[in-house]
């Protein structure tokens, strides 16, 4: 049995895209300690005084200062939601570590699915397009029927001052 080479790049593309979504649902698990919470919540914010580092990462007071806001505030029952809206209150939305989902930044989430719909589709039309023939047409039917007369008479001539 054949297997056309089209077919294994539809599979490899369902089996990435089936391990994406899996991935996507269920995402990471609730941090289990109130350490974990912190760590958790630090991670997913921009230290305003280091460069690229997250407050989790960051030695710098200020971050020290802000994993402790965190705790307190985890500890008065706010929740992570909360916490972050707070600290993008303050800091506006260059302190996440990741762009928010809305506005211009939105777009960081949309194109990558934008991409992939687009290969998906480019994937589709070529396939369609394999399996209905069109690339296992000879040449010739694909030329206007003038520009086949004009090669069919110079063949003709070719043919007729072949020697013998």
């Amino acid at each position: 049995m054949r297997v056309r080479p089209g077919l294994l790049v539809l599979l490899a593309l369902a089996a990435v895209l089936a391990t994406l979504g899996i991935v996507a649902v269920r995402g990471q698990g609730a941090p289990v300690s109130r350490a974990q919470q912190v760590q958790q919540i630090a991670a997913g914010l921009h230290c305003p005084i280091c460069k690229d580092l997250s407050v989790a990462d960051s030695p710098a007071p200020l971050a020290q200062q802000m994993r402790a806001q965190i705790e307190q505030e985890l500890a008065a029952g706010r929740s992570p939601a909360d916490i972050r809206a707070g600290f993008v209150a303050a800091y506006g939305d260059s302190v996440l570590m990741t762009p928010p989902r809305h506005g211009l930044a939105g777009t960081a989430y949309a194109l990558p699915l934008g991409i992939v719909a687009g290969g998906v589709l480019v994937v589709i039309v070529l396939m369609r397009r394999w399996r209905t023939g069109a690339a296992d047409e000879e040449p010739a039917e694909r030329l206007p029927a003038a520009q086949r007369l004009a090669v069919r008479r110079a063949v003709e001539r070719l043919r007729e001052e072949e020697p013998g």
